[in-house]
């Protein structure tokens, strides 16, 4: 089976984990005798584009005439079953399902966002979640509020793009939702139950956990919507030291709160951005890791690497965190989910502490059960074969 992978990978200087699921993804597809076909461009190239196609950039997200014209070639001399899009903006943009559909390819696209309705695809901005733009034909708001890079002209083009291809993720054959509250997303959306299959994410198997560490760690992108500020909230409510050691990794626009806060008590430990072996072992030195967006999060990887290396996970109960941690479902719960306001993350935090213990078990069960790459893996591969033989909707 030949799968075309089609994604536009984020800026690397911002750590993104879609990046990281596409690769893993390809590479667990490839171990599973799948030819993929990395049909993929970078932001990082923007700077770096010849002065013509720099020209054509601001209509790129409606369609970009550089990569369609080289899918096109790429689809007729491999023809592949299927072509897997993830991100399409801003230089691949939707019109791929378009192409994929002129040469008799179906398409299946993972989303990993809100994005057929919002511009910024968090549905989040100054500070508090917002779906203003939902149920509209053109997203005015988004292009008001300068969503999309802080850029009313940006806003613009992206809102624009996002009306012209309603019909375009109207025909995809297949999504793939990470998790419920995105499938509800799509229904909302107008997708119909019969194109949506919910399937999270999976991430290599590191093996078997080590002991239990001491503390909690938080590691995300420190941006608002990730709840670093919540968190320092609900940790101040608590005596210096009563919890264990609260470790801060990572960088953003809140990185002087960070360092703020470890230096005002001598229980917070900010320890900057770190690369994947500093993270294992951040994961390692503790009992508890935190992942409480205030936002409506899709699914956090921070949240499966920790249940995979058996630690249990204090969350919020927003977006697919709860679905992702499966409390509310049979079988064992990866960790807790809490409101996301500082009295109830506040009192979870020692109740955390507590019990973390008797739900690293459980935590690294959940990883095995649902998020192994065994698991999902051979789900991928028999959406493929489902849609290889059936063809592509008509378009």
């Amino acid at each position: 089976m030949k799968v075309v992978v089609a994604h536009n990978r984020y800026r690397e200087a911002i750590p993104s984990g879609e990046n990281v699921i596409v690769d893993t993804e390809m590479a667990q597809l490839a171990a599973a005798g799948v030819e993929v076909l990395p049909f993929q461009r970078s932001s990082d190239s923007i700077g770096a584009l010849p002065v013509v196609q720099k020209a054509l950039l601001p209509v790129s997200p409606i369609y970009g005439r550089a990569a369609q014209r080289d899918l096109a070639a790429l689809l007729a001399e491999h023809r592949p079953d299927v072509l897997h899009l993830h991100n399409p903006y801003p230089l691949l943009s939707p019109w791929v399902v378009r192409t994929a559909h002129a040469h008799g390819v179906p398409v299946v696209q993972t989303v990993h966002n809100y994005r057929q309705v919002c511009s910024s695809g968090l549905y989040f901005r100054d500070g508090h979640n917002c779906t203003d733009c939902r149920g509209r034909v053109i997203g005015w708001p988004a292009v008001r509020h300068r969503c999309y890079r802080g850029s009313a002209a940006q806003s613009a083009i992206l809102a624009t793009a996002l009306a012209v291809h309603r019909p375009t993720w109207r025909s995809v054959d297949r999504y793939i939702a990470l998790t419920d509250r995105i499938a509800a997303h799509l229904r909302d959306y107008g997708i119909a139950d019969q194109q949506i299959v919910v399937k999270p994410n999976g991430l290599p198997d590191p093996g078997e956990p080590d002991p239990l560490g001491d503390g909690f760690l938080y590691a995300a992108r420190l941006s608002p919507e990730k709840g670093l500020g919540l968190l320092l909230d609900a940790w101040r409510r608590h005596p210096d030291g009563a919890l264990g050691e609260l470790r801060i990794a990572g960088d953003g626009e809140l990185r002087p709160l960070a360092e703020r806060a470890a230096a005002e008590r001598g229980d917070v430990t900010y320890l900057g951005v770190l690369d994947s072996a500093g993270m294992v072992a951040a994961r390692r030195a503790a009992a508890v890791v935190v992942a409480v967006p205030t936002w409506n999060d899709v699914l956090p990887t921070v949240i499966l690497e920790a249940m995979a290396a058996g630690r249990p996970v204090l969350g919020t109960a927003v977006g697919g965190i709860p679905y992702l941690l499966g409390v509310d479902q049979p079988g064992p719960a990866g960790g807790w989910a809490v409101a996301p306001d500082a009295a109830a993350l506040a009192g979870a935090l020692p109740r955390a502490r507590a019990e973390a213990a008797a739900l690293a078990a459980d935590a690294r069960a959940r990883y095995v059960g649902a998020f192994h790459p065994d698991v999902l893996t051979a789900r991928l591969v028999e959406i493929y074969r489902q849609l290889a033989d059936s063809g592509p909707v008509a378009g």
